[in-house]
């Protein structure tokens, strides 16, 4: 499966209005820096939709 481009990298952030914070790469995701959604990767394009987004891996037990 295909990542992201860097240069796609440099530009994406967390569409969440309050956060807007840099997403890294991670497995095939993208995990938001600040607030830990993780948004899945379908080969090269992410889909940045925060409801479809998983939860921070600390907030998944609770």
């Amino acid at each position: 499966m295909a990542k992201p481009s860097a240069e796609l990298l440099e530009i994406l952030v967390c569409p969440v209005p309050e956060c807007r914070a840099a997403l890294v790469p991670h497995d095939q995701e993208l995990v938001c820096a600040a607030c830990g959604l993780r948004y899945p990767c379908e080969g090269a394009w992410p889909t940045l939709v925060p409801e479809e987004a998983r939860p921070a891996e600390n907030q998944e037990a609770r």
